[in-house]
């Protein structure tokens, strides 16, 4: 039973449709990863039911071939008992020829007993045969699969890898996309642009204030010169008129 049962499983593992499992999966990689391992361990245990099953044959195939030559032996000695009892018998001998003759009768019965073993053996030879045959086969279509799902295994570890580096390349380019106000060089030219307009506004006020100085100076300079008239006038003296130009 233990063997049939291992060769349900090799005969389910051999027939199952691994790219349809994968496309089921949630995760392919685990999906992959445990297919690997059920299908390593069901190899082990194949190997050692096919082991068992081809000793098991050649125990057969060895009592078989015993069988065989037993057969021919007592074949053999049938012969040579019936001769002697003629030989026996022409000479007159007829008692010690009746002995071979029993010798000969029970050579036969010996030879027809392992002919009939021989026979009933040929039949469990034929299935055992046959058994590890098929045992064999699925077991090298085990293989094969297991050396795929190794082989998709690295494939889809490699896609992984591919896959990850553009993420990670994607992820680099947009976090430095000019257009995205977002972005760190968006957010690193905002403010440059808030320093900029500081610094134009504090030359706005520092121009403002010298235009205030500069009128100051002018109220002054016009002071200045009344201030020289009314001298002038004080003194008895006419006040110089501006020259026209």
């Amino acid at each position: 039973m233990a063997k049939e049962s291992i060769f349900g499983r090799i005969s389910t593992l051999v027939r199952a449709n691994i790219n349809a499992l994968l496309d089921q999966a949630e995760d392919p990689q685990k999906m992959i990863d445990q297919l690997v391992r059920d299908f390593t361990n069901n190899i082990a245990d194949a190997e050692s039911a096919i082991a068992e099953t081809i000793g098991n044959l050649r125990l057969l195939e060895r009592d078989h071939e015993e069988d065989v030559q037993s057969a021919k032996e007592w074949g053999n000695k049938a012969i040579a008992a019936s001769r002697k009892a003629d030989e026996l018998r022409a000479a007159g001998s007829t008692a010690d020829a009746d002995k071979f003759d029993s010798l000969a009768k029970i050579a036969l019965q010996r030879q027809i007993s392992s002919e009939r073993e021989a026979k009933a053996a040929e039949p469990q030879i034929d299935a055992q045969t046959e058994i590890v045959e098929k045992l064999k086969s699925g077991l090298n279509g085990m293989k094969e699969k297991l050396g795929d799902l190794k082989n998709k295994r690295s494939e889809l570890l490699a896609r992984a890898k591919v896959a990850e580096a553009q993420t990670k390349v994607q992820d680099a380019i947009g976090s430095i996309n000019v257009m995205d106000p977002t972005s760190e060089l968006g957010r690193f030219e905002d403010k440059i642009r808030r320093q900029e307009a500081i610094a134009q506004g504090k030359a706005e006020i520092a121009a403002s204030s010298l235009d205030a100085q500069f009128e100051s100076l002018e109220d002054l300079g016009e002071l200045t010169e009344v201030e020289a008239r009314l001298a002038e006038l004080k003194a008895g003296k006419a006040p110089a008129a501006i020259e026209a130009e």
